[in-house]
């Protein structure tokens, strides 16, 4: 039988049910997930924004009971909003965090991510973009790398899937015996740029949010990679689970019309893609003043708008530098002039393999 909306739990005061064993809670603007096992043991999938660690530690009480702690952290990326509480968390639970190679620099003080471009997008969280943190985290003690054979720490039943575009090392989580996707920011099931769109919660796939995503090329190929694995359940980073034959078919729209609906006309990195490697930036795209100064302007027109609109969501929510060119950037996130066609599963997964490059 179909899984649908009715199938699940109502949502609890601090979490939300996804699927079984699974839970998410939202941090402001973003979501995290509660994972669990038969066992009783349980991880971590991203920590939210800063501040979130108290919260967070209800829920898992509430979840699994007094004093407990996850067998691992993972996270689907290290953007500012999925890891403000990483090093707290860490620290305190001596849990491990486990991400993919390609974003250690990101966590490890090496490097910050290639800048954000607030011309694009459209909207207040986009406009916002260049005041949000920008400087790498360093959690060296607690970070490891995900295993390169697609297996998840903490997770048996699960295998973790490249996701590359938004972040040179983005991940998605796939739990196979019910098709239940983790995708982080893939995708999102929200208008990303949309201030707004937090606050109405309504549910509509998105491509990756395009203010932070310098490799358009890399974030469609990882879009057609999770569209062809079919999810029944779909849980982002960014809005409200969606499930069955409504989240596939709204996904496979995404996937077949990406280069209309989810890339900016223009923007810094839509003719050309940031270059990274293991150590972090190699060379970013030159940015349009012009549109910078466009950008700063309708920002100074918005901010208090936004101030508004958070006093709202608030409410709402207690209610209910570039460096030389390295000479073989990786092929995921290199200056390309199309896509390959997706065609099955199994030549997608051939083609991006959890291999390190």
């Amino acid at each position: 039988m179909e899984t649908t909306d009715e199938t699940f739990q109502t949502e609890s005061e601090h979490t939300f049910y996804v699927a079984p064993g699974i839970w998410g809670m939202k941090t402001f603007f973003v979501n995290l997930y509660f994972v669990s096992e038969p066992g009783g043991s349980w991880v971590l999938i991203d920590t939210g924004v800063y501040g979130s660690a108290s919260k967070i530690k209800q829920a898992a009480e509430e979840l699994f009971g007094q004093n407990t702690q996850p067998s691992a952290i993972l996270l689907t990326h290290g953007h500012f909003d999925h890891i403000g509480a990483v090093k707290e968390l860490a620290s305190e639970w001596q849990a491990p965090v486990y991400v993919h190679q390609m974003e250690l620099p990101y966590v490890t003080g090496q490097s910050s991510y290639p800048p954000p471009d607030p011309s694009v997008g459209r909207g207040v969280m986009a406009y916002m973009s260049f005041m949000y943190p920008k400087k790498p985290i360093d959690i060296t003690g607690f970070v490891e790398i995900l295993p390169p054979d697609g297996s998840v720490p903490g997770l048996p039943g699960w295998r973790w899937i490249p996701t590359p575009g938004h972040s040179p090392g983005h991940v998605s989580f796939f739990r196979e015996d019910d098709r239940v996707l983790l995708a982080g920011d893939a995708f999102v099931t929200r208008h990303g740029e949309s201030l707004l769109a937090i606050i109405s919660q309504g549910k509509e796939i998105h491509g990756p949010p395009a203010y932070f995503t310098p490799d358009w090329i890399s974030a469609h190929q990882s879009v057609q990679k999770l569209a062809l694995l079919q999810p029944e359940v779909a849980a982002t980073g960014h809005g409200l689970p969606m499930w069955g034959e409504e989240l596939r078919r709204q996904l496979n729209e995404l996937s077949a019309s990406f280069w209309r609906v989810a890339v900016p006309e223009q923007g810094r990195y839509v003719n050309e893609p940031a270059i990274t490697n293991e150590q972090g930036i190699v060379s970013v795209p030159a940015s349009d003043d012009k549109a910078l100064t466009t950008t700063a302007l309708v920002t100074a027109g918005v901010v208090a708008a936004a101030g508004v609109t958070l006093m709202l969501l608030k409410k709402r929510t207690k209610k209910s530098k570039v460096i030389a060119k390295w000479n073989r950037p990786y092929s995921h996130n290199r200056v390309a002039t199309g896509t390959p066609p997706a065609t099955t599963l199994e030549e997608n997964l051939d083609a991006y393999s959890n291999d390190y490059p």
